[in-house]
């Protein structure tokens, strides 16, 4: 089976400092089925291996696409939204993380769950 094809984006945040990203949706099948369904933006500095990935799970007031929202869309029942694959929010999301210290320095994926850093974007939207 072909692997399919994962498109990488730059996000610049200054002249110095450049993160890859990466919008993806996964689903762990157990037995057939698929419990772990999830939504994940990887971000990862320019020159490094060492990558942050930040996982939205459904669950109870949270949404995920999985076929019914715009891909990549990730919410609340509240009404609100994030679309992962628009840069704004891919930005907000990196800031978020950066201020909470989540950023990796070793090499390899560090799994963080995203719902506290959107409730953190959200609230800051809203003002």
């Amino acid at each position: 089976m072909a692997r399919k094809l994962i498109r990488t984006r730059r996000l610049v945040v200054d002249e110095n400092t450049v993160y890859m990203w990466s919008v993806r949706h996964k689903h762990a099948r157990t037995d057939g089925r698929c419990p772990d369904c999830r939504t994940t933006l990887s971000l990862r500095r320019e020159g490094t291996t060492a990558r942050l990935e930040l996982a939205f799970r459904a669950g109870p007031g949270r949404v995920v696409a999985d076929g019914y929202w715009e891909s990549g869309s990730v919410g609340d029942t509240e009404q609100n939204w994030l679309n992962l694959y628009e840069p704004g929010s891919a930005r907000q999301l990196l800031d978020e993380a950066t201020v909470r210290g989540l950023l990796p320095t070793a090499a390899g994926t560090t799994e963080v769950d995203g719902w506290p850093l959107f409730d953190s974007v959200v609230a800051n939207e809203k003002g």
